[in-house]
């Protein structure tokens, strides 16, 4: 009735949160992934995904199939690393999950490099600036930033990563700088959108003493890093954002750092992996390319 094909194009599926992102995933139009939706609807006889304007939910039957669609190719993947393991070959598909503007700018090459130096691995890479939705099974390598909230995934140190709080130098000539963190309440400050956090609350910490939280009142926010960076070198306000991001700017100075001595918690890059003694021979090898390309964070060397 469904193919393992199916399969994976439906895992893919439910790891979005709407067609249309689906399709970005797949490389295929968004009519092309309705139409294939609806035949497998049409063949298995139930309604998998409800479509409405806010997105795509899961059915209970289509929570159903992804976790058995997540089982069945996992373990097809298994044999398929199994055999190849006999032949002392690194094959099989490595999956990788990474945050948009810095999968974009760091990861993306090193899974193209780890794919040609590995000719019989093919490899995807799945970019999102909020937390994916994916099934367990639908990954072998998640690069994450900042807090890690599921204590279940083993987390490799890549690299670290500070918040930094800047503005432009004309935001700083209209609106002067703040002096303390209370400060933060009458300027125009920028919010970030992302991984559930509480995005109007800024904690700042200044040696051993206690954290202190501001709570902010963003004249701008969005759900996309770049935006936010771009309206603040633009100078609409001030902005958090990590260091891997900012750092070219802050050397040419059209980014300003401000209130030295306090600092934002720190949102360190990590490779995230579900086990520690099931790592496959490709996703193991992709592993030390990471780390390999992380030993020395490429943007300390654009820090003032």
């Amino acid at each position: 009735m469904i193919t393992t094909d199916d399969l994976r194009f439906f895992l893919t599926l439910a790891g979005t949160s709407s067609l249309a992102q689906a399709a970005r995933a797949l490389d295929v139009t968004p009519p092309a992934v309705t139409q294939r939706l609806h035949a497998m609807e049409k063949r298995l006889g139930v309604r998998l995904v409800n479509r409405s304007g806010r997105g795509t939910a899961l059915t209970d039957e289509g929570r159903l199939l992804t976790l058995r669609a997540g089982q069945i190719c996992g373990q097809l993947n298994d044999l398929a690393d199994e055999l190849a393991g006999r032949r002392g070959v690194v094959a099989g598909h490595l999956r990788v999950v990474a945050p948009l503007g810095f999968g974009q700018r760091y990861i993306a090459g090193l899974v193209a490099e780890f794919r040609q130096r590995s000719e019989n691995v093919t490899a995807s890479l799945t970019l999102s600036d909020g937390p994916p939705r994916l099934s367990s099974d639908n990954w072998d390598v998640m690069v994450h930033i900042g807090e890690l909230r599921d204590s279940t995934l083993v987390a490799y140190p890549l690299a670290p990563n500070r918040r930094i709080l800047c503005a432009s130098p004309a935001y700083l000539a209209r609106r002067g700088a703040p002096a303390k963190p209370e400060d933060l309440r009458d300027h125009d400050c920028i919010a970030l959108r992302e991984n559930d956090e509480d995005v109007t609350l800024w904690r700042f910490k200044r040696g051993r003493g206690p954290a202190l939280g501001v709570r902010i009142a963003p004249v701008l926010s969005s759900n996309t890093g770049a935006t936010a960076l771009e309206w603040a070198l633009a100078g609409h306000g001030i902005v958090v954002r990590s260091e891997w991001d900012a750092a070219a700017h802050l050397r040419t100075r059209a980014l300003v750092p401000l209130l030295p001595g306090w600092n934002l918690p720190e949102a360190n890059v990590v490779a995230l992996v579900k086990s520690r003694q099931e790592l496959s021979a490709r996703t193991a090898g992709f592993l030390s390319t990471l780390r390999a390309a992380f030993e020395a964070p490429p943007w300390r060397d654009a820090l003032p």
